[in-house]
């Protein structure tokens, strides 16, 4: 990951964030603040709250702590994180999928993600296949590296 080989030990606590302003992203209609840290991870591709790109730099949505408008009935209790691409037609990165697991350690040290915050994909919550075959295939490896953190 991040160039890194499997296994080798990867700095938790950073991770390259640009911000909303940085990339001309336009104002959200809503910001209205969570209640308390996201229960769940959602993830997605190419949509909304927090992107993460092909070479791990994650692109700032409505940032932690705002209420999403990323899976319907769920935005009030979840994140939402989106990888850029299709996954239905490509392999998500090595450096995107360590961008991912070093984004999630941040948002639960920093109290904007539960610490046993369940990681699903977006077809787990609504009729979509959404985030692609090959992302959401990992998903269960992914699940396995957090809990080893």
């Amino acid at each position: 990951m991040d160039g890194h080989t499997p296994g080798e030990t990867v700095d938790m606590n950073s991770v390259a964030v640009v911000c909303r302003r940085a990339w001309n992203a336009v104002d959200p209609r809503d910001r209205t603040e969570m209640k308390s840290p996201a229960q769940t991870v959602i993830v997605h591709h190419t949509a909304l709250r927090f992107l993460i790109s092909g070479d791990g730099v994650v692109y700032e949505g409505r940032g932690w702590g705002i209420v999403g408008a990323h899976a319907k009935e769920h935005n009030f209790h979840s994140v939402g994180i989106a990888f850029m691409g299709n996954f239905n037609d490509e392999l998500p990165s090595s450096e995107s999928l360590s961008a991912l697991l070093r984004l999630l350690h941040i948002g639960v040290l920093h109290g904007h993600v539960r610490p046993n915050f369940v990681l699903v994909g977006h077809r787990d919550v609504a009729k979509t296949a959404c985030p692609g075959e090959h992302l959401y295939s990992l998903l269960p490896k992914l699940r396995e590296q957090l809990q080893n953190h």
